[in-house]
């Protein structure tokens, strides 16, 4: 029945995507232990946590709006109208490679695990622009790209509170990573703490057509540094800011993934999904 792999769309199956399914796949013990080791010491994840995407059994990854395994609905709605326009129809909200509830360690208290993944340095090169909307767009775009401009600095605002370090998140530089952050600040001043990790995978040679493969951690957290450099204090990189609930823990995460492992066959998926 082919491998697991298979499951995903062709221009899927090489890079950051495919390891991300491979990182949530196995037993929710084996899953739970992967995530933990992300987050750790801050978070950890059990295998009563829930996770998207969910190995290769549900490949959808989280928009927080819609994801009520992750959130409450009431807290979904309120992230949808805070960061989406109102008359706004087909507007996304960002997407995450990976999200988990998690359970913070020192404070026990419950949170969010959100993950941005990369797989060479392209990936965040090609991000140093702006979330652009162009002359001929149209109104509801228009309204879109003025709200988040509105969320992002009100962002930006809120984390110069929470952590007395100067932040430049803008929705007009280096757009991914800002409203990485700021849907951060979002959730831990509405009492979900969050771990945001920015995850390297090492060595995916098969996209050196694309960028060059991240050699080892230190050029992984170099890359981010330099990046986040006109966005992210330096020194907020590696700790938790703030007291329960509202509380952030940005860190750098690398580790290396092999895709061997898609041999393992899609009849795996059939049994999860019937079990």
């Amino acid at each position: 029945m082919g491998n697991l792999i298979d499951c995903l769309r062709p221009n899927e199956r090489r890079g950051s995507k495919p390891r991300c399914h491979l990182l949530t796949h196995g037993s929710r013990e084996q899953v739970a232990a992967a995530l933990t080791e992300l987050a750790a010491p801050f978070a950890r994840v059990a295998a009563s946590d829930r996770w998207m995407p969910d190995g290769f059994v549900d490949l959808e990854e989280a928009q927080l709006h819609r994801a009520p395994r992750l959130v409450s609905r009431d807290l979904g709605e309120k992230l949808r109208s805070w960061w989406l326009a109102p008359a706004s129809v087909r507007a996304r909200t960002p997407n995450f490679d990976i999200a988990s509830t998690c359970t913070f360690v020192d404070d026990d208290k419950p949170g969010l695990l959100l993950v941005e993944a990369k797989a060479h340095d392209e990936e965040l090169g090609k991000e140093s622009g702006g979330r652009l909307v162009g002359p001929g767009s149209s109104e509801d775009s228009k309204a879109s790209h003025d709200r988040i401009g509105a969320c992002v600095d009100e962002a930006r605002q809120g984390l110069e509170q929470l952590t007395a370090l100067p932040w430049s998140i803008s929705r007009d530089f280096r757009y991914q990573m800002s409203n990485r952050f700021a849907w951060a600040w979002k959730l831990a001043s509405s009492g979900v703490p969050v771990v945001l990790i920015y995850l390297g995978f090492l060595r995916a040679d098969e996209m050196r057509d694309k960028g060059k493969p991240f050699a080892d951690a230190d050029e992984w957290e170099c890359l981010v540094r330099g990046h986040s450099a006109h966005l992210v204090p330096p020194q907020a990189w590696g700790r938790k800011w703030g007291t329960a609930p509202t509380m952030i823990v940005p860190l750098i995460r690398s580790q290396e993934r092999s895709l061997e492992a898609s041999g393992w066959q899609a009849a795996e998926v059939l049994a999860s999904k019937t079990a």
